[in-house]
């Protein structure tokens, strides 16, 4: 098995492979040059690529060919740079830094910015589709995989975690069930999208693809409450604005639970996703070990 720092390396590669544009002017190529620029902006401005990094280990996990997933770790990582653009909108979250910089429409302005982030997903979908059309035996893997994506992007998951997360906003909320909601469809739902379509693409049998969505939902929900908990702790490290979530009036662990209850949570969500993997043997210890460090981050 490559390590996560292997699965990244990987990943960054491939993704400067995609634009070399930095430009901020028109020009008339087969993707405008402004276009290209704001896309690579915020899809080259780092970030851990966890979800990209997470389908490479599934797919290996279960005897896949990581080089032969490549385009489904980029296709991934970029509908998750899009959802960030979309989200750190005027119309969103309003926010004017992501990744310790300014977001890209601070940078492009809204109207650029919402292009980018639709030519990102759109993108995404290109590459996957060219992939799932190549010549190979059996296209049915590549369908799977391009089919749990797209489900944990869409309005049965990141849209729709998306649309409750506004509607909780500034109603002096403290619903924990729309929490759960919110926190599995939002976030959780890409990890699993993720998860799965790595392990469709290495040959799992339905038996080991469901263990991966439920440590996938656990894992996920545990990220976003850690992310709540960061908002309110973190130092000036943490790479976007600190304190937004009570200032927009967000529906957050904290708000539900409190900071202490908060934190029992992410522990106990923990648990449950490392739970989900007893099944597995040692091939899954990179996800052991990948939920202790995002339970323990402090950015």
């Amino acid at each position: 098995m490559h390590s996560f720092d292997d699965y990244k390396r990987l990943t960054e590669e491939n993704l400067n492979k995609l634009f070399n544009s930095a430009a901020k002017g028109f020009a008339l190529n087969e993707i405008p040059e402004l276009l290209s620029a704001s896309m690579s902006y915020s899809l080259m401005a780092g970030g851990k690529r966890l979800r990209p990094c997470m389908l490479l280990a599934a797919c290996e996990m279960f005897g896949g060919d990581i080089h032969g997933a490549l385009d489904f770790a980029r296709a991934i990582e970029m509908i998750h740079t899009y959802s960030l653009i979309h989200d750190d909108l005027p119309g969103m979250d309003n926010d004017t830094l992501r990744r310790g910089r300014p977001t890209n429409h601070v940078v492009y302005g809204e109207g650029q910015a919402i292009l980018a982030g639709d030519g990102l997903f759109n993108y995404a979908f290109e590459i996957m589709l060219k992939a799932s059309l190549a010549d190979k035996k059996d296209k049915l893997p590549f369908i799977n995989a391009m089919n749990a994506i797209a489900r944990g992007a869409g309005v049965t998951g990141m849209i729709a975690g998306q649309c409750a997360d506004l509607y909780a906003e500034n109603k002096a909320c403290d619903d924990a069930q729309l929490l759960t909601y919110i926190h599995l469809k939002k976030t959780a739902a890409m990890f699993k999208g993720a998860v799965t379509a790595g392990a469709y693409l290495g040959g799992a049998d339905e038996k080991a693809i469901n263990a991966l969505a439920v440590f996938s939902d656990n894992f996920g929900q545990m990220f976003q409450v850690t992310d709540d908990i960061l908002d309110v702790t973190a130092d000036e490290g943490f790479g976007k604005s600190k304190g937004k979530d009570a200032e927009e009036g967000k529906l957050t662990a904290v708000s539900v639970y409190g900071l202490e209850g908060a934190k029992e949570l992410a522990e106990k969500l923990t648990n449950q996703a490392l739970n989900a993997l007893a099944d597995f043997d040692e091939k899954a210890d990179c996800f052991r070990l990948l939920t202790r460090d995002m339970y323990s981050r402090k950015h």
